[in-house]
Order: C-alpha cells, then sequence, then structure tokens
C-alpha cells in the first residue's frame, strides 16, 4: 500500500515541486494540497494521509500550530515533517516540540525527501539525528541530569533512550545491548508510553530538553 501524503505550503511552486518527487516513486503518492495550516484539519480528516509535510512559516496559521492543532484533536494523526529554508530556526525545534516527527530543508535533494518520508512512516529511526542534536544544543536550558526521573524508566529503558538519542535504529539498538529486535521495540513502545511521546522523535527531543541526555553525550 502507498504511502499516503499531503504537502501543506503557501508556496505553489514548492508544492509542485514536492509532488513531483513523491507521485515519481512507486511507493509514495500525494493525496492532496493546502496553501495553509487552517485547512489541515479538514483535508486530514477527508483524505486521511499518512504523513504531512508542512511548511513551518505560513501567513495565517503556521506549522507549529496547525500541528499542535492537528496532534491532539485528531485520534490517529498522521505523522508530520515540517519543511523549513533554515535548520536553525526556532520555529523547527518547537514543531519538534510540538510532535513533529522531523523536519526537511526546502533546498534537501529529492532522494533525501523520499527518504525522510520513508524513516518517518517506518517509525524505527530517528530522522536526520544530528541536526536535531545540533538543535538541541542551541536550545538546551540547562536542565539537571535527572530531568526524566518522573516518567519511572528502569535502566534498560534509559539505556535505549540515550541509543535512540543517538540516532540509532531499533536493529542497531538491538545489536549494541545483545537484545532481540522485539525486545528492542518493546522498550520503546514503553519509553514512548511512560513519557506520554506519540514517537521516538517527540521522546527524544524531551530527552534533551529534560537534561537527560546532552547534545556533547
Amino acid at each position: 500500500m502507498n504511502g499516503r501524503v499531503l504537502l501543506v505550503d503557501d508556496e505553489q511552486l514548492i508544492r509542485a515541486g514536492l509532488r513531483a518527487i513523491v507521485d515519481s516513486e512507486p511507493d509514495l503518492e500525494v493525496v492532496g494540497e493546502a496553501g495553509d495550516g487552517a485547512e489541515v484539519p479538514g483535508l486530514v480528516s477527508r483524505l486521511a494521509p499518512d504523513v504531512v509535510l508542512m511548511d513551518v512559516r505560513m501567513p495565517a496559521v503556521d506549522g507549529i500550530r496547525a500541528t499542535t492543532h492537528l496532534l491532539s484533536t485528531v485520534d490517529k494523526p498522521p505523522k508530520v515533517i515540517v519543511v523549513t529554508t533554515f535548520e536553525n530556526d526556532d520555529y523547527v525545534y518547537d514543531a519538534l516540540l510540538a510532535g513533529a516527527s522531523g523536519f526537511l530543508l526546502k533546498r534537501a535533494r529529492p532522494e533525501e525527501i523520499v527518504a525522510a518520508i520513508r524513516t518517518v512512516l517506518a517509525g524505527e529511526s530517528l530522522l536526520f539525528p544530528s541536526a536535531i542534536r545540533r538543535l538541541a544544543a542551541e536550545h538546551s536550558r540547562g536542565a539537571a541530569r535527572d530531568g526524566l526521573a518522573a516518567a519511572g524508566l528502569t535502566e534498560r529503558e534509559r539505556d535505549v533512550l540515550r541509543l535512540m538519542a543517538g540516532g540509532l535504529s531499533n536493529v542497531e539498538i538491538a545489536g549494541e545491548l545483545f537484545l532481540g529486535v522485539q525486545t528492542v521495540k518493546t522498550h520503546v513502545g514503553n519509553i514512548l508510553a511512560k513519557l506520554g511521546a506519540r514517537d521516538r522523535t517527540q521522546a527524544v527531543i524531551r530527552a534533551y530538553d529534560s537534561g537527560f541526555v546532552t547534545p556533547t553525550g
């Protein structure tokens, strides 16, 4: 089954370029477009996309507000990838805190865009972990290292979360900790539940934001 993609950007030319890239892939298809975040809830309800490529800056309802609203009101919301001109934009980090699964630069190569969509759809790897670490370094609040203590993570779950923050996939974490892949998936699921995180990106952002993981290790 094809991955269903909704494009949200106030520039028609950007949407046309993204549509051409996505629709050229046999396992992906664009199911709709919007020129502003205000249109997103209705389109998601009607079209049921798996992924939304969301411009972070739009004139009426920007990508942060649209993402926050979408993830808080839709029962089974799609994954959101915010699209931005500048990777160190404060808007990008705020969108990740709001629950976006990652971000793409508007100058990204077609193959990077396609790989990003597939990564987010699979949900077992962190999208562009080094870029997320850079953002975390720039937005670090200097919190204490036990910032997630109240979540009640086990030692093994803490180990898994640290490796998630390092950008390792489930298969790589399994190899690092000498565990089965299914066991790692169970640990990841428990981590998300305890942190109240929608996906691994949000869990990792919370780990950085709390001081449990630092950008330098």
